[in-house]
């Protein structure tokens, strides 16, 4: 099963996940929002269900209207939450020429292969002065490095990850179609596709099988967190 059908075909399971792990969606909500504030027009790429959206609409006033998507069932939900999505990958979409003042990749840089060209086409649809806010799981951090075990033995009911995963872990489906890049590798692809003013913040500071005991609060660089933000301008 390649990314799209997996996200067809559980992309009920997606939103369920998060709404069973309130803490770590809020935790991961708040880092989303620590960048965005008077982003101008924002543009969402791999919008999912628009879940993370949504609640920065209604938490944040942070408005995000448009996005792209590959998955026909995360992109029908995000609609139905008020969004215009368009239903294609991120190397196949047009972003447009200085279109937008902040580019979103929330959650996403796992699932897209070839991430250097849609950095390039992120910095042509930026305004001058626009920025990327760029979020993932970084393959250093031990969720991704939990996520890998999973990925090579195939399930999460294995020896190894007995003790070790959270009470709910992310759906396997989605596992097993990520490919996590460490925070070294996106900062030198954004450098390559001309961005420069780094700045970072984190979150999930605790072990993943804790992580959702309480929401935290995002705090500066990206050397203990499990998911961690780029924001990069312009040049």
């Amino acid at each position: 099963m390649n990314k799209k059908e997996s996200f067809d075909v559980y992309a009920g399971a997606y939103d369920s996940w998060f709404f069973d792990n309130l803490n770590l969606l809020n935790s991961e909500a708040k880092l989303v929002a620590h960048f965005l504030k008077d982003a101008g027009d924002i543009f969402s790429v791999g919008c999912g269900s628009g879940l993370f959206e949504s609640i920065l609409r209604k938490e944040n006033n942070i408005e995000i209207n448009y996005g792209i998507e590959p998955s026909d069932g995360m992109a029908n939900i995000a609609r139905k939450r008020g969004m215009t999505v368009e239903v294609v990958t991120a190397e196949e979409a047009d972003f447009g020429t200085e279109k937008y003042d902040t580019i979103l990749f929330n959650g996403t840089p796992s699932y897209i292969n070839d991430l250097q060209a849609v950095v390039n086409k992120a910095y042509t649809a930026l305004r001058p002065g626009g920025k990327v806010v760029m979020i993932d799981v970084p393959k250093e951090s031990s969720y991704a490095t939990m996520y890998n075990l999973a990925k090579a033995v195939g399930t999460w009911d294995h020896p190894l990850l007995e003790g070790v995963h959270p009470r709910d872990p992310y759906p396997i489906e989605f596992v097993k179609v990520a490919n996590w890049r460490t925070t070294a590798e996106k900062i030198e692809m954004l450098e390559k596709g001309g961005f420069g003013d780094f700045q970072f913040a984190q979150t999930l500071t605790k072990h993943p099988l804790y992580s959702n005991n309480v929401a935290e609060e995002p705090i500066e660089g990206y050397d203990c967190g499990d998911y961690v933000a780029i924001c990069a301008l312009k040049k």
